[in-house]
């Protein structure tokens, strides 16, 4: 089964009951981890940016707050589901250290060395998302990783738009980053289409599923169309396992459930159904 892990983003609203709810819900629905972010405006974008943008100021209200980050670890360990945090600042790194039990590395941080190896010398497992990054930036971010100390990374393929349509999914580039990295690999999801998670676990064997979660489409990203609520990735994710456990064991010999119709075969002395030995059993019954 691979790992999913449930992506807050910025729908938390700055409230801790709401944060919460988020780890409960993801947790009864069968995700195995929950993340969150850690900016800071001022230290998210350059002055330039903000002064052409001026709406990004207001993602200020997105900001999570420092004191949520030991009772969010708390409420995580109490569902047992690990948490994780992706940070946007070289300080975040150190101000989540004692509490993450793995760190997730943004697409659009991906070509900043100084984050990468903040993260890798803390000696927590590293998740880096490959979005808009071609192979020779990748192949230098994860030999930064490892070489900084995290000696098994993981890459998340992933499409960095919101939505992706599912045409641009691209998910053969899952095989593509496995041989060229040797790392394990998963998809971060953006299509919110339960066809391209199943195919990238079925087909192209993604050990991780990261995808946006919102409680109750109220969230701050909801209407970009890129989270997925409770209850669909919980159907998802349930379809996912019973599909896993159908693989069997690749025997071809009669299951449990073919048995008893084992015995109503056609008889092969006359073609008649059941076998000779299930006719005269029924014969001494009468």
């Amino acid at each position: 089964m691979p790992i999913f892990i449930a992506e807050v983003s910025s729908n938390h609203s700055r409230d801790l009951g709401r944060c919460f709810e988020f780890i409960d819900r993801a947790a009864a629905v069968g995700c195995h981890a929950v993340k969150f972010q850690l900016f800071r405006v001022d230290e998210l974008f350059s002055v330039e940016a903000l002064a052409a943008k001026p709406e990004l100021v207001r993602r200020k209200d997105w900001e999570l707050p420092l004191q949520f980050l030991p009772e969010l670890a708390e409420r995580c360990r109490q569902k047992k589901v690990k948490f994780s945090c992706t940070p946007f600042y070289l300080e975040a790194v150190r101000q989540l250290a004692p509490y993450v039990d793995f760190y997730k590395v943004a697409s659009y941080e991906l070509l900043w060395d100084s984050l990468l190896s903040a993260c890798a010398a803390t000696g927590k497992p590293v998740i880096l998302s490959t979005g808009m990054a071609t192979m020779d930036e990748i192949t230098h971010a994860v030999r930064i990783l490892r070489q900084s100390g995290c000696a098994e990374p993981v890459l998340l393929h992933c499409t960095s738009a919101y939505p992706t349509p599912y045409d641009q999914a691209n998910l053969t580039a899952i095989e593509t980053l496995r041989k060229a990295t040797n790392c394990r690999i998963g998809w971060s999801d953006h299509t919110v289409d339960p066809g391209v998670i199943s195919r990238a676990v079925h087909r192209w064997g993604a050990e991780f599923i990261e995808f946006h979660l919102d409680l109750d489409g109220k969230g701050e990203e909801f209407a970009t169309g890129h989270c997925w609520l409770p209850d669909q990735i919980g159907k998802l994710i349930e379809e996912i396992g019973r599909g896993l456990v159908a693989d069997g064991n690749g025997i071809k010999e009669p299951v449990a459930a073919e048995l008893p119709d084992r015995l109503w075969r056609a008889d092969p002395s006359d073609g008649l159904r059941p076998l000779l030995q299930t006719r005269r059993e029924l014969d001494s019954r009468r």
